[in-house]
């Protein structure tokens, strides 16, 4: 009899060590390009937090769609301002990522995504002051956002990423491997392309009919007054974006497949490329726009627009 039970026992303990649980050892195996998911993770809380803030206020009403340019100006100080959470969770991730070169992780979070917001916006504005549109912000106003850009943000992301660094990494609760495990051969809808694609499926339909009415109210010069409604979209979407990550990444790991934390990230970001596909829709069957400029227009700012909603659902 204890023969017997020896033997059940072994079959089992033999048994309950099958998928995720073979990849213990490696699951928290720092990333390739783990410098740039961690730059992406800091400006991806800056925008959660802004945007956030941004609708709440809405909410409450501080914010009317009647006072034309409330609504950016409030988004744009409060992104200014919240450089320190971005430094810091960049800088906090890095450094669990066992990174070395923390310079360089600061001066990409304080400027890589804003540069290329900047710099799309810029060429945008110049289109703006070349066609002699009223539309075009004065070069003051350019020359302000600049300085607020490298007056407050970005020494606010220096102090965040200071405070950042002088954490402890966070500690994971099992030891990784010195020799990294051998992924098996992986079926179809365990390789990272499917799972990814699948992965920005529902949350991009949490949002599609609110952003048909966002488009209007950009493009079609309407009134947007549902943030009540917006908000809850928004709270829908962070669950649905966390349901949907959590869910596939860990298919994967059962899978034994323990490159999860790019995947994570992509899984939900992955959102904003049906997001420019849309707007692509958009431009093609709601717009009668055929001048070059005017197409130009439509999707630099659209290009700026994904990008934020990229780092917004990673």
């Amino acid at each position: 009899i204890a023969a017997k039970n020896i033997v059940d026992f072994i079959q089992e303990d033999a048994q309950e060590e099958f998928g995720w649980k073979l990849v213990h050892g490696d699951v928290f195996r720092p990333p390739r390009k783990g410098m740039l998911l961690s730059v992406f993770l800091g400006q991806g809380t800056q925008i959660f937090i802004m945007t956030f803030i941004t609708l709440f206020l809405a909410c409450l009403g501080f914010l009317s769609p009647a006072n034309r340019g409330a609504l950016m100006t409030c988004a744009v100080v409060l992104w200014v301002l919240l450089g320190t959470p971005a430094g810091y969770v960049s800088a906090r991730m890095y450094k669990t990522f066992r990174g070395k070169k923390w310079k360089t992780n600061v001066l990409l979070t304080a400027l890589l995504c804003p540069g290329i917001v900047f710099a799309d916006f810029f060429i945008m504005n110049l289109i703006l002051w070349v066609k002699g549109s009223s539309a075009a912000i004065p070069f003051g106003t350019l020359v302000a956002i600049l300085a607020m850009w490298f007056g407050i943000s970005v020494p606010l992301t220096f102090v965040g990423a200071y405070f950042g660094f002088k954490e402890k990494p966070i500690e994971h609760p099992v030891r990784t491997n010195q020799i990294p495990r051998q992924i098996p051969e992986q079926s179809f809808f365990t390789k990272p392309l499917p799972g990814i694609i699948m992965g920005g499926i529902l949350p991009f339909g949490c949002i599609f009919i609110q952003l048909f009415f966002i488009l209007n109210s950009i493009w079609s010069h309407q009134m947007y007054y549902m943030f009540g409604f917006l908000f809850l979209v928004f709270i829908i979407l962070l669950i649905t974006c966390s349901e949907a990550t959590v869910l596939l990444c860990y298919f994967h790991l059962c899978a034994e497949d323990y490159h999860w934390w790019w995947r994570s990230f992509l899984t939900s970001s992955f959102t904003a490329v049906y997001l420019f596909i849309y707007a692509v829709h958009y431009f093609f069957s709601k717009l009668q726009i055929t001048g070059t400029a005017s197409t130009i227009l439509y999707f630099g700012y659209t290009m700026i627009m994904v990008l934020i909603f990229f780092l917004f659902t990673g």
